[in-house]
């Protein structure tokens, strides 16, 4: 037996990288090669993630393994990363599990060969090994240990295509890989584990690790074929029973977790998910029902945790970040708690100064306050006094190169195309504006702007010559709200209109608002429904009227932005692909290599949502106009309006539309671009194809910055998943046969999707080009699509008067109330901040949106150099370090653009550069940043 390795802390994930043969995927064995005692290269030293994280890298294991002794023993090192800081509890079952490693109870390993035995037909097997020397390394410092095993194989064992591990301590650890290398007919082979071992105690059985070499289903080494069937197999779990948060089981359920009737009528809300309201599937968790509602699931509350599979919770540097981050929300939304509790009484912003020192002086706010409360409750002095820097709120960045830009019309209007919700404007076609809603209940279908309201706006031009040249767009959320108004506006302190916004293009390519619509629901079906039109002011009372006009379409612009675009459209929809590729996708599959990084938090991210973000009651429903109607609305724009097909960015820009079909679902929907459409639909598109364009399509808003720099990082997407898809299926045939990729897309589409699983549009999945083109789109929607629309939400809406994302009042109107008019004009200042949040909904929403916009410091961001050898093919490495450097190339045209003074829309006095499609970015609320996967 070969002496004991020395003690190796902060090794990195990678370990030593295996030499690979050149080559595509049929000449990429691990080669076995003497082993050198030199320094790994600078550029495994210096990976971007590990200096983030402020580790220490050292040397590689063929340094610190001895050469092998004898043929037929394998040295093996497995890479365990510990917690920074541990409890008392955990310390104490740390050195339990020491004493019992002493006395046999070890983690134990065995190989399993790529091989079958001839006679048998059984993989071949390892003799068992055990770690030995987990008890001596209980006291090596560092975050990183790696432990050393001995493998004794016959000299006719082959390559090894697995490891199992039987973790026999008393608690899970978390085994980031394993490298085993020597007595092999081949070099050092690598296992990138990055999961949780849970004790045998707790889960019987071994858990399987294979080797980083990809393999398609119809390739599977003999040896190897069972395993990856029972793998996925007990991924996939029976379907029944109460999840536990140590298991590892995918599975589906609908949304029916969101409400809570054992808490009252005021509570229950509907399932999401069904023939009644279809919804994408959420993660199961097996939990009891209610005691009122046996179709309704009982709730786990904070802190307690929700069920999501053990290896997709966050890890602890991703935890830490969040919790810091959920205290300091707490933090912020506890004195105005307690002074809603303490008086009834609403308390307003009582200026804008008021607002202004949330980021002077923090919670202390001068608004007379204070002696009452403290008077009431002492404890609060101190909680101020400790947590006083906690208390105070970051200056939003739309605030510092311009304090009043918000209050400019041409900023509202450059916000549409570079701000926090860019995906929303619209070509404008046909005028006026048309609804799609049955004018039997809702009226007659044109909108009450008419020519006269904006001709004075359009530069010498006609309104006929202005939608012909592409010079109006629109922001049309009327029949998004309109079905919804009655009920909002029954509840206190809610107040909201159906909008439309029409917007003229400048010759400078700016744009600016020329018309405003505020819509009510008729009194009566059928009866007109009462609107006001709006103009650009031309005296104080109309400056203010515009003022209130403008923060009524931020309101409805920030919900549906929040549950449609942000929420519905990446984190939901995304959550059935990710189901169903960890039940049908083997970790060995090269597709499941491509999207790993972009599953990563995913589903935990998601449940805690459903714990404390859309919940009732919850920070939507508290924060946002709509109230507890918020998810349906967003369940009436995935029935209505969302097309998988139409997701990738190119598609996006070219398909806005809408039709003047008076059904909620009309057979125009489902038409595919190439289609000779009908005059009954009408085309808004803000890209037209064009073949001579760089991307293939022309913007009509040539500065347009969110679609200007997404389709720099969607063609470099584009281009990796081609080059890698290509690697593994050379025609339609390999694409056809592989069951694994036809089950997960299949279940995806028939399963998590079950509720428009016959909707025409789905893409085939028959070619190499239908599978780049699903891929690409499911990689854009997890990092840039995703980044755009989340980490711009404190940084661009942190300053409430710029984006309330809640409106309590209506317009005045001297018809409808004589005396509240009669306020507004005396006092309009005061008028338009009591329209706003309270302090309470506002404070709640900033802490709540500041978390959200944060980076931790594990991100693991777009196009950045993989420190761990998560594939031995190296073509496939080859690939990714040409999307490394089209991502890099990305960057930097995205940073010349910034400093491009013809490009008005993101450069100039006041204007802030557009940086939320810039890949990379530092931890913290940085308004940039591209991570690889939804994790905030």
């Amino acid at each position: 037996m070969a002496a004991p390795c020395r003690d190796l802390t902060g090794l990195r994930r990678g370990l030593a990288a295996a030499r690979l043969a050149p080559g595509r995927r049929g000449a990429n064995k691990l080669c076995l090669a003497p082993f050198h005692h030199r320094a790994p290269p600078p550029q495994q030293q210096q990976g971007r993630r590990r200096q983030r994280q402020g580790l220490k890298v050292v040397a590689a294991i063929s340094e610190d393994l001895p050469r092998l002794a004898a043929p037929g023993t394998g040295k093996g090192a497995l890479t365990v990363r510990r917690k920074h800081k541990e409890d008392l509890k955990e310390a104490l079952a740390g050195h339990l599990d020491a004493l019992w490693d002493m006395v046999g109870r070890s983690v134990a390993l065995e190989l399993i060969s790529t091989k079958i035995h001839p006679r048998t037909k059984k993989p071949l097997h390892s003799g068992q090994a055990s770690i030995k020397d987990w008890c001596q390394k209980r006291g090596v410092k560092g975050e990183h240990v790696v432990y050393t095993a001995e493998f004794m194989v016959d000299s006719d064992f082959g390559e090894p295509g697995a490891i199992t591990v039987a973790n026999r301590h008393h608690r899970e650890f978390f085994l980031e890989s394993i490298v085993v290398e020597g007595g092999l007919p081949c070099g050092p082979v690598h296992f990138a584990c990055n999961s949780w071992v849970q004790s045998t105690r707790e889960l019987p059985g071994k858990r399987v690790f294979f080797s980083n070499k990809p393999y398609l289903p119809s390739e599977t080494p003999p040896g190897l074929r069972e395993l990856r069937d029972k793998e996925l197999k007990d991924l996939r779990g029976d379907g029944t029973g109460v999840r536990k948060l140590s298991d590892r089981i995918y599975d589906y359920a609908t949304y029916n977790d969101l409400g809570n009737p054992d808490r009252g009528k005021e509570f229950i809300r509907p399932i999401l998910g069904g023939d009644n309201i279809p919804y994408p599937r959420r993660c199961r968790t097996g939990r009891p029902p209610t005691d009122t509602n046996m179709l309704a699931e009982s709730r786990v509350e904070k802190p307690h945790r929700i069920y999501v599979p053990r290896d997709e919770a966050f890890e602890e540097l991703k935890q830490g970040a969040f919790s810091s981050g959920r205290l300091r929300a707490v933090l912020h939304t506890l004195i105005p708690s307690m002074i809603a509790t303490i008086s009834a009484e609403t308390h307003s912003f009582q200026g804008f100064h008021h607002v202004d020192n949330l980021y002077k002086e923090g919670l202390r706010l001068k608004l007379g306050l204070q002696e009452h409360l403290f008077q009431k409750i002492p404890l609060v002095q101190k909680i101020q006094e400790s947590s006083e820097g906690m208390l105070r709120y970051d200056t939003p960045r739309i605030l510092s190169k311009d304090k009043f830009a918000w209050l400019r019309d041409d900023e509202f209007a450059r916000q549409t195309v570079a701000g926090i919700n860019p995906v929303s404007i619209t070509r404008l076609t046909v005028f006026p504006p048309v609804s799609k809603m049955d004018p039997a209940i809702y009226g007659p279908p044109e909108s009450s702007i008419t020519e006269a309201h904006i001709t004075g706006q359009l530069n010498g031009l006609t309104v006929q010559q202005a939608v012909d040249e592409a010079k109006l767009f629109i922001l049309d959320y009327h029949d998004v709200y309109m079905p919804f108004l009655d009920r909002i506006n029954a509840i206190e302190g809610r107040k909201a209109y159906a909008t439309r916004t029409i917007l003229f293009l400048t010759k400078a390519g700016t744009l600016k608002p020329i018309a405003i619509e505020l819509s009510l629901p008729p009194s009566k079906a059928g009866e007109p429904r009462p609107s006001k039109v709006l103009t650009p002011p031309a005296d104080a009372t109309s400056n203010w009227l515009w003022m209130l006009a403008k923060a009524h379409v931020s309101s409805n612009d920030a919900g549906v932005h929040q549950l449609v675009n942000h929420w519905l459209r990446t984190h939901a929809v995304m959550e059935p692909f990710i189901l169903a590729a960890h039940r049908r996708m083997s970790a060995m599959h090269p597709v499941f290599k491509l999207l790993h990084p972009h599953m990563r938090y995913t589903l935990e991210i998601n449940a805690l949502a459903r714990q404390s973000l859309i919940s009732a009651d919850g920070v939507i429903e508290s924060c946002f106009t709509p109230g507890p109607v918020s998810f349906e609305i967003s369940a009436a724009y995935y029935r209505d309006h969302w097309r998988f097909d139409l997701e990738g960015l190119p598609s996006d820009l070219v398909r806005r539309h809408s039709c003047r079909c008076p059904i909620p679902v009309c057979s125009c929907l489902f038409l595919p671009l190439s289609t000779d459409i009908s005059s009954s639909l009408v085309i808004r598109r803000v890209a037209v194809e064009d073949a001579s364009q760089p991307h293939g399509i022309r913007l009509l808003i040539e500065d347009y910055p969110y679609a200007n720099d997404g389709l720099l990082l969607w063609s470099a997407i584009r281009s990796w998943v081609e080059s890698y898809v290509q690697l593994y299926y050379p025609d339609a045939g390999t694409v056809q046969s592989d069951d694994e990729l036809q089950g997960w897309y299949h279940e995806t589409v028939h399963v998590g999707h079950a509720d428009i699983r016959h909707a025409p549009w789905w893409p085939s999945l028959s070619t190499p080009g239908d599978l780049a083109s699903i891929l690409t789109t499911l990689v854009w929607l997890a990092s840039a699509q995703h980044a755009a629309l989340n980490f711009g939400q404190y940084p661009l809406g942190g300053y409430v008067p710029n984006r309330p994302p809640l409106m309590r009042r209506l317009l005045p109107d001297p018809e409808r109330d004589a005396a509240e008019y009669a306020t507004f004009m005396a006092d309009p200042h005061r008028f338009f901040l009591n329209a706003m949040p309270g302090v309470l909904e506002a404070t709640k929403f900033m802490a709540v949106v500041d978390t959200l916009s944060t980076h931790s410091p594990d991100e693991e961001y777009l196009g950045e150099e993989r420190d761990e050898p998560w594939t031995g093919d190296a073509a496939a490495v080859a690939a990714h370090d040409m999307f490394t450097a089209d991502v890099r190339r990305a960057e930097e045209a995205i940073d010349s653009r910034n400093a491009d003074q013809r490009r008005k829309n993101r450069c100039g006095a006041g204007v802030l550069p557009y940086e939320l499609l810039a890949p990379s970015s530092p931890p913290g609320v940085t308004c940039r940043g591209v991570p690889n996967s939804i994790s905030i």
